[in-house]
């Protein structure tokens, strides 16, 4: 594995090392990935004030997220499909989360399934579910989860219906990936990658076993989406889900005021600000530029998280100065875990604590709980464009 200086690094060699429809699915966004843009662009317009002489010889990094101890502020985000990027992924994610001292978050649509990631983690990890039309299943879910002992239970509310992603469908995106003429040669380029997909069984959604059909895979995941994903879920669903988990319930694809108080009145311990890293809705705004008014709505009820468009130590400070508990990661993870398995998400989570640590000396911050929106500006450039 080659050196890693940045995320960029990362996905320039996730993006050699993967087929071209892996890696578009993480990389991509909704429509004219707009709000993907946007969530990048959000953290640019703030700048970082230089405070000086200030003894920053000790700094500390750790925090609580969720009532739980973890030693950065921040989340291995749930993501789909992490075991097509490398063989066994979500095992190399949960194990590199483990030894960082931080919270995985498991999807529903992941490769390897709750079982499998518990048996091979040392930690208990969160757990991701969606609001699905049998409530049956979501109960089996529920149960599942409690069995392997999740302390935290995130409930994505903004995929009831599946935005329009375009490059899926261009690339063909299918699950378990299937050569066909289109890809041939983009899969033979990658033999490694091909190998290793070959020597695992885990290829196909884990925790969908028994509720495919026998045999049967997904084209794409817009067809299990269609069929079986609530679009008529409403707050109430949320309250089931609620009076079902009696441990930690956090709300995730929060935002509007109105959701987030929405959220809290539902019961939900916490919320996650989240724009689904642009993949839903485009056109919405970037979630950093909203997290501001949903704190002064419901900050001082329940912990408020963010993710999309962090990519380095340096945003994760500007998101907690500006009030967020922590924050996810979701392709940068990816990314990692396709560049070079746990070793690379580890390398990722290293880098981004460094880069953390030193922001913070430089700006005069010494703990995570000084980092406040004191140590910001807007840079005149967003300024300008403003006003």
């Amino acid at each position: 594995m080659g050196p890693f200086f940045s995320t960029e690094d990362f996905r320039n060699e996730a993006r050699r090392r993967i087929p071209r429809a892996i890696f578009d699915y993480a990389d991509g966004g909704a429509y004219d990935e707009q709000t993907l843009e946007a969530n990048r662009r959000a953290f640019d317009q703030w700048n970082f004030r230089q405070k000086v002489m200030v003894d920053v010889a000790h700094r500390q990094l750790n925090t609580t997220l969720a009532n739980q101890p973890s030693a950065l502020p921040l989340i291995i985000a749930p993501t789909g499909l992490a075991g097509l990027f490398h063989a066994n992924g979500e095992i190399h994610g949960v194990r590199a989360a483990n030894r960082a001292g931080i919270p995985f978050c498991l999807s529903t649509m992941s490769i390897c399934s709750i079982e499998t990631v518990r048996q091979a983690s040392t930690e208990p990890f969160w757990f991701q579910q969606y609001l699905m039309k049998d409530r049956g299943f979501n109960q089996e879910l529920i149960d599942r989860a409690l069995a392997a002992d999740c302390p935290v239970l995130v409930l994505t509310v903004d995929l009831q219906v599946q935005g329009l992603r375009r490059r899926d469908p261009r690339n063909g995106l299918t699950v378990p990936p299937k050569i066909t003429v289109k890809n041939a040669w983009d899969l033979l380029k990658r033999p490694r990658w091909g190998l290793s997909m070959l020597a695992t069984q885990h290829r196909s959604f884990g925790n969908l076993e028994g509720h495919l059909g026998q045999g049967k895979g997904l084209s794409t995941l817009s067809e299990w989406i269609a069929t079986q994903f609530d679009a008529s879920a409403t707050w109430e669903a949320v309250q089931w889900v609620r009076s079902r988990w009696p441990r930690t319930l956090i709300v995730k694809g929060v935002m509007e005021v109105e959701d987030a108080i929405a959220a809290v009145k539902s019961g939900a311990d916490g919320i996650i600000v989240s724009n689904h890293g642009g993949r839903q809705l485009d056109g919405a705004p970037a979630s950093l530029d909203v997290l501001p008014e949903i704190l002064t709505a419901v900050g001082g009820q329940t912990e408020v998280l963010i993710d999309g468009g962090i990519q380095s130590g340096q945003d994760i400070a500007k998101a907690v100065a500006l009030g967020a508990k922590g924050v996810m990661i979701g392709k940068a993870y990816l990314y990692a875990l396709a560049a070079g398995g746990q070793a690379g998400v580890e390398r990722l989570i290293k880098l981004y604590a460094d880069e953390l640590s030193v922001t913070m000396a430089l700006t005069g911050c010494r703990a995570i709980a000084e980092l406040k929106p004191t140590i910001l500006r807007r840079n005149s450039r967003a300024a300008t464009a403003q006003g």
